[in-house]
């Protein structure tokens, strides 16, 4: 089988459209990635489109009537914070069976009215929330406070997963917000659910991100190699069974299975990885899946964040993006805007945000809920 490269990537610079469709935001985040790869819409085999709020509506469908309808397979899926990610991985399927030689992948996602949160804050922060029940800042409260049990990790901890990804996003034109929030101004801010107050939780925009997925035939004939990231592994996990009473445990547990297969497909291990972009939806989340993605062992959450070894210029840099705490959340979209992430640091392209001599990178997104069930796919991408 083939290996898989993305030869171009992008993403619209995530906020609030009101004026703008989903099919038209697509497209925008389309016709970025093509124009990144110096192709055309003519030279894909397949397009897959991920969206969760108007899924059954066929948005790619939608989106090649925007960027130009050539006949080709279109794709659609939702999965829950995992549905750009899907879309990624199914186009990655289509280039390593070798059915394909150049696909498009988009994730694409409206956000605005109607739903938690509406655009604008006297601070200069859109409102913070992510789609779906209000139990949901509840659940990823009850993780932490598990975690805090289990471990002592503490408020300030958690607390201290914003103040990184909000300094970050300072250096991310793409990221919604950019703007720092020293710790007090972290703790003090209205409490969701504790120990997560509102700058502890994702926030909810509008977004697009999309890739173009090639082979290795493909990129040599084209001349692409200079601009190839190697798709060096892609892992799908859904929830493993776990007794009704440690319910809770599947958002954990989905990740640490994904992870697993990921870390023996790519025939790496942890220690080899020189940045992660991983699913900070609420800052509880990011400390959990630090131990989850084996950055450190269990229980050593807090203390990583403490060390400042994920921050920019630290051992193992997380969400230099600025993460879903600040770069935003559309659900679709969040998927493949990971993967532009690390490919841009892979490329030597992320300006003052930039990891230096990054070489190995791993995406990975996180969606569901107990009683409906998980999913998460993490990717692994080389420079080449």
């Amino acid at each position: 089988m083939t290996d898989v490269y993305i030869v171009g990537i992008d993403m619209i610079p995530f906020g609030r459209y009101p004026d703008a469709s989903v099919p038209q935001l697509g497209a925008q985040a389309v016709l970025l990635a093509l124009d990144d790869a110096g192709l055309s819409i003519k030279e894909m085999q397949a397009l897959y489109a991920g969206n969760l709020l108007m899924a059954g509506s066929m948005i790619g469908q939608r989106i090649m009537r925007e960027v130009g309808q050539t006949g080709i397979a279109v794709v659609n899926s939702a999965n829950a914070c995992a549905t750009g990610a899907t879309a990624f991985r199914e186009g990655w399927i289509g280039i390593k069976s070798g059915i394909y030689d150049l696909v498009l992948a988009v994730g694409v996602e409206q956000m605005g009215k109607g739903l938690i949160g509406e655009a604008g804050r006297s601070d200069g922060f859109i409102e913070e929330g992510v789609v779906g029940s209000n139990t949901t800042p509840a659940m990823f409260a009850q993780i932490g406070l598990a975690h805090s049990r289990a471990y002592g990790t503490t408020f300030e901890q958690f607390a201290k997963v914003a103040v990184k990804n909000h300094h970050h996003s300072t250096m991310n034109p793409k990221a919604v917000s950019q703007r720092k929030t020293p710790l007090q101004e972290v703790m003090n801010a209205e409490m969701i659910a504790y120990p997560l107050t509102k700058l502890m939780c994702s926030i909810n925009v509008d977004g697009a991100a999309a890739a173009v997925i090639a082979s290795e035939a493909a990129v040599k004939r084209l001349g692409l190699m200079d601009r190839a990231v190697r798709v060096r592994a892609s892992e799908m996990s859904s929830n493993p069974w776990t007794p009704r009473e440690t319910a809770l445990t599947d958002f954990n547990a989905v990740t640490e299975l994904c992870a697993k297969a990921t870390y023996e497909r790519a025939a790496i291990d942890p220690g080899d990885l020189d940045l992660v972009e991983l699913h900070d939806c609420f800052a509880t989340a990011e400390i959990v899946h630090y131990e989850n993605l084996q950055l450190c062992g269990a229980g050593e959450g807090g203390r990583l964040i403490d060390s400042g070894a994920t921050m920019l210029g630290g051992r193992i840099p997380v969400n230099v993006s600025g993460g879903l705490l600040s770069k935003g959340h559309p659900l679709g979209a969040t998927g493949i805007a990971g993967l532009y992430e690390i490919s841009t640091h892979l490329r030597g392209k992320a300006g003052r945000r930039q990891v230096d001599g990054a070489r190995i990178g791993l995406a990975h997104v996180a969606g569901g809920a107990p009683g409906t069930g998980s999913a998460a796919v993490v990717h692994v991408l080389e420079k080449v």
